[in-house]
């Protein structure tokens, strides 16, 4: 049973979505720390010191209707970071394991035997039946 559930993880795109949901969980925050604390500010400083930030107001003295740029690149520049992470920390390695496996240079998930398909068979079919006396 351990051995089933293990190749199921080890086929990748489990273990990739899971990865990757964690990382960009956890990396989220540090990197929107940084683009908030650290990319916004300099994209700020760009804009003349009247105005309140690289952003525009559409109405006049109504705080409501500032369209703001900078925060727009920041969550772009966040994206991006995330994305780059994933992919080189989690992907790319796991497409280099697929890739030994494929040459046979590294053990992939066992495949089950005739044997043990049908044992399985046989287990669900012995359930199926002790659930429908049961009812």
């Amino acid at each position: 049973m351990l051995k089933g559930f293990k190749d199921f993880l080890l086929r990748g795109n489990v273990v990739d979505l899971a990865v990757a949901v964690v990382i960009g969980a956890a990396f989220s925050s540090v990197v929107s720390a940084f683009t908030d604390r650290i990319i916004k500010p300099f994209l700020n400083a760009v804009t003349p010191p009247t105005s309140p930030g690289m952003s525009v107001q559409l109405v006049a003295d109504k705080p409501s209707t500032v369209v703001d740029i900078a925060t727009l690149l920041s969550a772009t520049i966040n994206f991006v970071v995330v994305a780059a992470v994933i992919y080189f920390a989690v992907v790319l390695p796991m497409r280099t394991i697929q890739e030994r496996r494929k040459r046979g240079e590294e053990a992939g998930p066992a495949e089950p035997t005739d044997v043990e398909l049908l044992k399985e068979i046989r287990d669900l079919l012995r359930a199926q039946a002790e659930q429908r006396r049961e009812s």
